[in-house]
Formats: structure tokens, C-alpha cells, sequence
């Protein structure tokens, strides 16, 4: 019996030595509690003979607790009381580091140690329907703050290795600065209202930071650890990639770049643990798992880890190609800046933005047509199938708007089309490298085949590369895209080889040119965006020349696209009258915040960003283009409403004689302005008014 016993102290002190030392003070003090009032109880003396064991065990706790409750026990100290005196004066002294001292000590260590088991994680969060991220990197900052935008979500949860302090941090700031720059143009459109119209109209339309985030430092393959923040009840889950421009040394980085493309396994391993448990039966239905991927190992690995645990209507894998969206974005942005800020808006949960819903058939004709005649809210756009599921597609202000119908059948206005529309030639100098450049030129090379150009043709696109000669080693000179028709190794320093380069280009050719200034993502922090900012004061003062050698030099014929990895320098771009100033990893963040809502968007955003490559007569997808006006149309339409304009164009592209496949219907989605103002006709279509401009662009959603 006692080994037995001896052998639970011992296992019971190594896992929970805590309980131990609370069931030890415990025990010592009910025995001296008893023990101190059978003694009193003992030793009553004149005048408490009727001191009863209660009544001495009351009197004892109440001396530990208060001292000057002797006097109910020793009325009157002398030498006749002297050894009841010292027996009660030993039991307050023994009792106040025992009982009191002990059991305060006790219960305010574990109090303290539960506020750090709290603030380290090591409590199970009760929660549902929550956004969960796992892993942090560049990406996961501008996640958290779309998702402010949100209507749909307000709790997230974030778990990451380490480095919570500062994510909590970040946070702070970037939600901070977000809730006080859309109060600012809250408060800049009521401006020319009373003073108690825009103090009334500012509290109603007050932009509130109403997320509760919750950030936990522990293991991503703990299955512990992810049960303990509800995994398994998480509407979304997002595996981050690891990032590679951190804090490390340079040489640290070169070595994590070497590994880079060959594969990421932690990936692999985060969603093998997420994937097994959210398919099991006891996790919540319908929950989404997107997984960012940069290699093709972890690409195929990923699809096998899909047909294995997959489950519908219970857990839905959508693997995110991280470089391959980017680099088909970065071309499209080259061919057509205009893009940069509508997508900006489409792709995100402020302003218009892309919905979608179940719909009953793939008839897409036939919902265009349905959608057009009933509703002036919402711009239809195209019905896709997946997974045995019809979805459709249109463009709103919010997904309440597809339910709301006209009084009467809406009508267009007459309209005539260019048939024969073609792109006009694009020029483009890329400057500098980052992971994507083989994504954006396949993007170019997919661009090409899309409107029918094959290898030997290169009058529609002419790209000169001004990079270090490493990184173009790396990329074989590009001798695989026959549209680069020349490329210039320069390291950075070398301004005189790379503005000689650059007005060599502008001078052969008298059409518009973009300049694609690329910030190198395989840097430590300190170097961010460091190249771009060299080649961004190049470009601007060949511009700067060009304006003091002629006046009427058109500065809108050079346009200027320049990327960066840091949201931070964005205004420091922008001061130098740059338009169009692309934060490629928000772009990435904007869609995985709207997957995470709604996964069948995932395959529309897909089929938008990536042309067609048949090169044929026949479409396998639509693409956002922004054509001019005066090219797009026979004559422009006179002044009118949106609604009359969208379904204007719509009859005008629409031939019930031609078969479904060949179709090229035109889908207008707004307008952009001479001097660079974009509207999207969201809303109301009929409380929009457009006119059209002979250098005005339409942007059209289409085949072709």
C-alpha cells in the first residue's frame, strides 16, 4: 500500500507538482485547524469553561485571520491566562504563514500563471466561424486588414511559430491607420455640410474597426495546438507560405533562395495536419482551406493531398499559385495600366467587387439576357460549372443587390461595334527582376497567343529587359520569348548604361510605352525595394528631361508601373506622379480574403487572369481588357445612363446566329477618363450618368 502510494506522490509531483503543493498546504492546515481548536477547546480556563470544540475552532480561524480576535478567547491576559495566551499568540503566527501566507502565495502564482498560460496560448479558445491563419509572411497583414471589410467575419485567429509580439504590433498599426484614413474621407464628403449635418452624418457612417484578432505563438503542426484554437469549427483556413525577405543575414537568404524553387515541405506538412482535421466527421461542414503555393513539388503534392482528403460539403482545398497570379496580373498591368486600379477595387470587399452564387443552369446567354432585363444593380457576367455545380458570376456594390428587380423590363440604347477590333501595338521596357519574371512572361507569351500572334510574329509586343547580368543568366536572356527583342545587362549603379537604354527604346518607337520597374522579393528587409526606388529615379528624370526639352512632351505616354513589396513606401512612390504603383502581395491578400468568404470565386479569378491559348476562333475564357472608345466603337454613343450603355453593348456583341463558342459577348463594366479617372458602374446603373469621350476608354468585359 505504501509503495503504491509512494508511486502516485511521485508521478502525481513529476506531472502536476502544483496540485501537490495546494492538496499539502490544505492538509497541514485542516489538521492545525482542528488540532489548535482541540487544544483551546483543552485548555479553557475562569470564565470559558463553556468554550465548546465549534465554537474554539471558530475563534481559531478568525485569530489567523484577524489577530485582535484573541480577546474573544483571553478576555484579560495575566498570569493566570499566560499559557492560553502564548498557545493562541503561536497559533496566529503558525497559522499566518501557513494558512494565510500559503494559500494567498499559492492562489496569486497560479493567478499570475494564468494570465501567461493565457497570453502564451495555452487555453482552448471556444469559438466558431472564425478566420484562422497559420504562419505569417508578407502577405498576412493586408489579409487581416481587407477583411475589415468584411461582413462576414469579425473574429480571426492567427498561430505562428514566433515573433507574436511584434505581429501584434504590425496589426495595431495597420488596422489603426486604415479605420483613421476611411474616417478622413468620410469626413472629406460631408464637408460642405452643416456642422451638425456632418457631425450627424459622420457618427452614421462611422468606419469601426469591429474584427477581434486574436494572435498565438505556438507549433502549426501541433494537433494539440490547433484543436485548442478550434480549428475544426473555423469557417476558413489560410497556410501561408514561408517568406523569404526577412530579418536574416544576406548569406542566410541565399541559402533559403537556393531551396526556394525546389519545394516547400512545411507547407506540405501544415495542410496534411489541417486537411485531416477538418475532413474528419466531428469538424464543421462546408469549411475552406487555402493554401498558398510557389513551386511546382508542392503544386502536385498538394493535388494529391486534395483527391485524398478532400471531402465535399465538408472541408474544400483551394491551392493558391502565388507567382503564376502575380505574373499573369504584372503582364496584364504592362499591357494595360488602367487595370492596376480596377482590380484594385474588384478584388477586394470595398467599392464593387466580384459575387457569385449558385445558379440553376449553364446557360450563360440566358442568364446575361435574365439578369439584364430585371435587374440594374448588378452587371452579369458569366456562368461557369464546377464540380457538377452551376455557379454565376456578376459585379455589384454587395451580394444583397442580385435580389433586387426593376418595375419594368430595362432596356439599351442603340449601339454599333468595331468587329474587327484589334489591340494596337504595345512596347515595354522591364527593369530589374524579380521571382515571377518567368510568370509574367509567359503571361506576355499567353497574351500573344490569345489574339492569334505566334512566335515569328512580332509586331504587337516588344519588350526590352534592363537587368544585372546575373539575373539575366538566370532567365537564359530571355532567348525563349522571341518578343524580347533585346535585353541590356546594368547592374543598379550603372545609371548611364540604363538611361542610354531607356531613351535608345522611347526614341525608335512613337507609340505609347510602359515601364515595368520590378522590386526583387528575394531580399533581406533592410534591401526591400531598394532597386526599384534606383530605377525609379532614373525613369523620372529621363521624363523630367524630356518635359524641359519640349513643353508639350505628353507625360501620359509614358506609363509607368512600379512595383513594391512594402506597403510602406507607397506614398513615397506616389510622390514621385507615379499612377500606377502596384503592391503585387496585396493583390494575393485581397483574393484569399474573398476565397475565404466564397471559394467558387477562386476559379473565376482564375479564368480572368490567365488568356486564352488556342489561338483560334474559339473562346475558353473572358478577360478584362480596356479598350479605347474610339477604336471600340463605329461612333460614340451619345450621353446616357450606365444601364442604357451595359445593355447597349450587350445586344450590339450578342448574335443569336453564331454558335455559343464563338460568341465574343461584351460586357461593360465602366469608364475611364482622358485624365485617369476610373468609374465602375456598380450600384444603381440608372443614377449613373456617362458620356464618353473621343480619348476615353471603355473597360469590357469579353472574349476578346
Amino acid at each position: 500500500m505504501y509503495r503504491k502510494f509512494r508511486e502516485w506522490f511521485s508521478i502525481r509531483l513529476a506531472k502536476n507538482p502544483g496540485q501537490i503543493v495546494l492538496l499539502s498546504i490544505l492538509f497541514f492546515n485542516i489538521v492545525f485547524f482542528f488540532l489548535s481548536a482541540f487544544i483551546i477547546s483543552r485548555m479553557s480556563l475562569s470564565g470559558t469553561e463553556e468554550l465548546g470544540f465549534l465554537e474554539s475552532a471558530f475563534y481559531t480561524i478568525s485569530m489567523i485571520l484577524d489577530a485582535g480576535c484573541i480577546s474573544y478567547v483571553v478576555a484579560d491576559i495575566g498570569p493566570q491566562n499566560a499559557a492560553i495566551a502564548i498557545v493562541c499568540l503561536l497559533i496566529v503566527v503558525i497559522g499566518m504563514i501557513s494558512f494565510t501566507g500559503a494559500v494567498i502565495g499559492y492562489i496569486t502564482n497560479y493567478i499570475s500563471n494564468f494570465i501567461e498560460d493565457s497570453n502564451a496560448g495555452n487555453h482552448r479558445l471556444l469559438l466558431s466561424n472564425h478566420f484562422v491563419i497559420l504562419n505569417w509572411n508578407s502577405r498576412a497583414l493586408e489579409i487581416v486588414n481587407d477583411l475589415l471589410y468584411s461582413d462576414s467575419i469579425d473574429k480571426v485567429v492567427v498561430l505562428v511559430n514566433s515573433g507574436k509580439d511584434d505581429i501584434v504590433k504590425q496589426i495595431d498599426e495597420r488596422l489603426h491607420e486604415t479605420v483613421k484614413r476611411e474616417n478622413y474621407k468620410i469626413e472629406q464628403a460631408c464637408s460642405d455640410k452643416s456642422y451638425l449635418s456632418r457631425k450627424i452624418y459622420c457618427i452614421r457612417h462611422k468606419f469601426k474597426d469591429n474584427l477581434t484578432i486574436i494572435v498565438r505563438e505556438g507549433d502549426v503542426f501541433s494537433s494539440k495546438q490547433l484543436f485548442d484554437i478550434s480549428l475544426h469549427h473555423a469557417s476558413s483556413v489560410v497556410i501561408l507560405g514561408e517568406e523569404l525577405n526577412d530579418s536574416s543575414c544576406k548569406y542566410a537568404v541565399n541559402e533559403k533562395i537556393s531551396k526556394y524553387d525546389n519545394g516547400n515541405s512545411l507547407t506540405i506538412k501544415t495542410l496534411m495536419q489541417v486537411s485531416d482535421i477538418t475532413s474528419a466527421d466531428y469538424s464543421s461542414d462546408n469549411q475552406r482551406i487555402i493554401v498558398e503555393v510557389t513551386d511546382d513539388w508542392t503544386w502536385n503534392l498538394v493535388q494529391k493531398i486534395i483527391r485524398s482528403k478532400q471531402v465535399d460539403g465538408k472541408c474544400n482545398i483551394v491551392p493558391v499559385r502565388v507567382n503564376q497570379i502575380l505574373g499573369q496580373l504584372m503582364s496584364q498591368f504592362s499591357l494595360m495600366p488602367e487595370l492596376n486600379s480596377i482590380y484594385n477595387e474588384l478584388l477586394s470587399n470595398k467599392g464593387a467587387a466580384f459575387f457569385t452564387a449558385p445558379c440553376k443552369n449553364s446557360d450563360e446567354v440566358a442568364y446575361i439576357k435574365s439578369s439584364l432585363e430585371r435587374n440594374k444593380h448588378v452587371v452579369p457576367l458569366t456562368v461557369q460549372t464546377e464540380n457538377d455545380k452551376n455557379y454565376c458570376y456578376y459585379m455589384a456594390l454587395n451580394d444583397n443587390d442580385s435580389s433586387i428587380s426593376a418595375d419594368k423590363e430595362l432596356t439599351g440604347m442603340p449601339i454599333r461595334l468595331n468587329k474587327d477590333f484589334w489591340l494596337e501595338k504595345k512596347k515595354i521596357i522591364m527593369l530589374g527582376h524579380n521571382s515571377k519574371c518567368r510568370e509574367i512572361m509567359n503571361g506576355f507569351a499567353s497574351f500573344l497567343s490569345e489574339w492569334g500572334y505566334k512566335d515569328s510574329d512580332d509586331l504587337l509586343l516588344s519588350i526590352v529587359v534592363i537587368d544585372d547580368e546575373k539575373s539575366l543568366e538566370k532567365m537564359n536572356f530571355y532567348k525563349e520569348y522571341p518578343f524580347v527583342i533585346k535585353t541590356v545587362a546594368a547592374e543598379i549603379f550603372e545609371k548611364d548604361l540604363i538611361c542610354d537604354s531607356i531613351n535608345e527604346f522611347l526614341k525608335l518607337n512613337a507609340e505609347d510605352v510602359s515601364v515595368l520597374i520590378l522590386s526583387d522579393d528575394l531580399v533581406s528587409d533592410e534591401e526591400t525595394d531598394a532597386g526599384m526606388f534606383a530605377n525609379l529615379v532614373y525613369v523620372q528624370d529621363i521624363i523630367s528631361d524630356k518635359v524641359e526639352a519640349d513643353p508639350d512632351f505628353d507625360v501620359g505616354s509614358i506609363d509607368v508601373i512600379a512595383e513594391i513589396n512594402d506597403p510602406k513606401h507607397h506614398d513615397v512612390v506616389s510622390s514621385y506622379s507615379v499612377k500606377n504603383v502596384v503592391i503585387s502581395n496585396r493583390y494575393i491578400s485581397k483574393m484569399i480574403t474573398q476565397i475565404g468568404e466564397k471559394d467558387a470565386i477562386f476559379d473565376f479569378y482564375q479564368d480572368i487572369l490567365v488568356y486564352d491559348e488556342d489561338g483560334d476562333d474559339s473562346y475558353q475564357s473572358k478577360e478584362i481588357y480596356v479598350k479605347k472608345a474610339k477604336d471600340f466603337f463605329v461612333e460614340l454613343p451619345g450621353e446616357c445612363t450606365a444601364d442604357k450603355l451595359i445593355r447597349g453593348v450587350f445586344n450590339a456583341s450578342y448574335d443569336p446566329d453564331i454558335p455559343a463558342e464563338k460568341q465574343n459577348i461584351s460586357i461593360v463594366l465602366g469608364v475611364v477618363k482622358q485624365e485617369g479617372d476610373i468609374s465602375l458602374f456598380s450600384g444603381d446603373q440608372s443614377d449613373i450618368n456617362v458620356k464618353i469621350g473621343e480619348n476615353d476608354k471603355i473597360i469590357v468585359f469579353s472574349n476578346h
